[in-house]
């Protein structure tokens, strides 16, 4: 029998219909490590508008570590190591330390700009591969498809309230380094 999280049926309790992406939480979490992946791609290629690239990641970063700690987070902590999740948190909060050095890197293109981009990239990848290896297996593996989906309603708002409000400004990213503070 699957582990029982409430107001959620267990993954043994739950019918089995394909869901849209725009519903799972899984989806969404894997869509976001896209985009920041692609994201990525573009601050490397001298033909990208790398600049606008690096804000919209930082936005994206941001806006999802904080998404996956108000909704996503909480549920994961009843069946889940405590260990675990502060694992990934910890990950997390890493990669934001590297995004702030990055932000202020004067010229796009310079050494420092690559190094920093290269330690973005790799401290990303760890992070990623931690949440993907644990966090999201364990939702797969345990939650239904009714609570992915009201898990997935709950990211996204967060998701899209910190994204309207430019949750990966300079300003914010420094604040969250500086005080070790959420958004």
């Amino acid at each position: 029998m699957g582990v029982r999280v409430t107001g959620c049926e267990s993954h043994s309790d739950r019918e089995v219909h394909p869901m849209t992406p725009t519903q799972d939480v899984v989806e969404m979490i894997l869509e976001d490590h896209r985009t920041m992946e692609d994201l990525l791609r573009l601050m490397r290629s001298t033909e990208a508008d790398r600049q606008g690239a690096l804000h919209d990641f930082a936005h994206l970063m941001i806006a999802h570590g904080e998404a996956g700690r108000a909704s996503v987070h909480p549920v994961l902590v009843s069946f889940e190591d405590a260990g675990t999740v502060e694992h990934v948190e910890a990950a997390h909060r890493e990669a934001v330390k590297v995004l702030f050095a990055l932000l202020h890197v004067e010229r796009i293109g310079s050494a420092e700009w690559d190094w920093r981009l290269q330690q973005l990239a790799s401290a990303t990848a760890r992070h990623t591969d931690a949440e993907e290896r644990t966090l999201v297996n364990r939702v797969r593996e345990s939650l239904s498809r009714r609570c992915r989906e009201e898990l997935g309603a709950g990211f996204a708002r967060t998701e899209a309230e910190l994204l309207t409000a430019r949750c990966g400004s300079v300003a914010n990213v420094h604040r969250m380094v500086h005080d070790a503070a959420p958004v």
